[in-house]
């Protein structure tokens, strides 16, 4: 049976469910789940935290007997293999389930529609496509890393009304209110790392940490290619309390890197000659690492190598009712930049939310 409008509701309510595993889920894709049967919802689940019971066998076991006969409304095609669970394919089969509804497939390549074909071989009825581009928008950072494998890159930062993220004499603190440093807390405490400019680092002498702490523990990463990172910051005097790591060059004094290591501190030893190359080689290895999002808070001169290599896929720009003024003072995106404003950045579908006297835009990149 195709996919209806009555379809919608459904699994607009999956979506809403799949979101409650923001920050606990990673590196597995969010993911919801309702059961219907004679028109009524009899369960409903989401995948929880990585490693426990995926979005299916959550509302399976909430809809109980009653899941026999129905339809299962999930925003990701059900997983066929298995991982650190069964696959869903299987429990759907098993409880009786009649038909199944995904909102998109799964670019995992050891799903990739094998999963609807499963269902389907085993006589379960199957449509794909509804709310297709909210699910899609969901999985975006799994998206990434499984047919990249890059983790999905939000760019932070805080600017007066005239685009400065600090005063002519590099005073930054603070331009944005309490109220967007809090958001800016509860962002950190989703994503799996915090990344910094060695100016940031040493001029802001930041901690990266979520306060309060969120679901998960961000690894605090400093780009720094001669590993000149202060053995009296407040990073390195955290080393003990949270994963610290320092990406520089081959070229590093080795005493330097002895000494960080010393501390409790990381030092990834990037063999690339120029910055570009290094950089994309430490998004290749966060990737391995299964990181799935990393927030990027500054400087400048970060951000426009981001914007140079393609790899800002979401941007968090706190707007606050501020006039800093000065030639002299920076913007948020330093670099060569764009060739001319044909070749802008275009961002999709911005959002603008009020934070205090401040203003959040947030969108996403468009790659097309």
């Amino acid at each position: 049976m195709p996919p209806t409008e009555a379809d919608q509701p459904l699994m607009a309510r999956a979506l809403q469910l799949a979101r409650r595993g923001e920050g606990r889920v990673e590196p597995n894709p969010m993911v919801g789940c309702v059961i219907v049967r004679d028109g009524q919802i009899v369960g409903e689940g989401w995948h929880q935290r990585f490693g426990g019971p995926h979005a299916e066998v959550e509302a399976l076991a909430a809809a109980g007997a009653a899941a026999r006969g129905g339809t299962a409304y999930v925003t990701l095609e059900p997983c066929c293999h298995h991982g650190k669970t069964p696959p869903c394919t299987a429990a759907l089969i098993d409880a009786g389930v009649t038909r199944v509804v995904a909102g998109c497939t799964d670019p995992n390549p050891q799903v990739a529609g094998q999963g609807l074909a499963q269902l389907a071989k085993a006589g379960v009825q199957t449509a794909v496509g509804i709310a297709e581009d909210e699910a899609a928008d969901l999985i975006a950072p799994f998206r990434k890393l499984m047919q990249q494998g890059r983790p999905w890159i939000i760019a932070k930062w805080a600017m007066s009304l005239d685009g400065k993220i600090a005063a002519a004499d590099g005073s930054s603190q603070w331009i944005s209110g309490p109220e967007s440093r809090a958001e800016v807390h509860k962002l950190r405490g989703r994503v799996d790392a915090v990344l910094v400019g060695r100016g940031t680092a040493r001029r802001d002498d930041p901690l990266l940490t979520a306060r309060p702490p969120g679901p998960r523990t961000p690894v605090r990463i400093v780009l720094d290619s001669q590993a000149t990172l202060s053995l009296e910051s407040q990073l390195v005097r955290t080393a003990g309390d949270g994963p610290v790591i320092v990406a520089a060059s081959r070229q590093a004094s080795s005493q330097r890197i002895a000494a960080l290591e010393k501390q409790g501190v990381e030092v990834l030893s990037l063999s690339e000659q120029d910055h570009a190359a290094r950089f994309e080689s430490l998004l290749a290895e966060l990737g391995r690492r299964h990181m799935t999002n990393v927030l990027v808070e500054g400087g400048g001169q970060v951000f426009g190598s981001l914007l140079a290599l393609g790899a800002i896929d979401e941007v968090y720009a706190f707007v606050a009712p501020k006039l800093l003024g000065g030639a002299a003072a920076p913007g948020p995106v330093g670099g060569a930049g764009v060739a001319g404003i044909d070749a802008a950045i275009h961002l999709a579908a911005p959002e603008i939310m009020p934070f205090g006297n401040d203003v959040l835009i947030r969108a996403r990149v468009r790659h097309d």
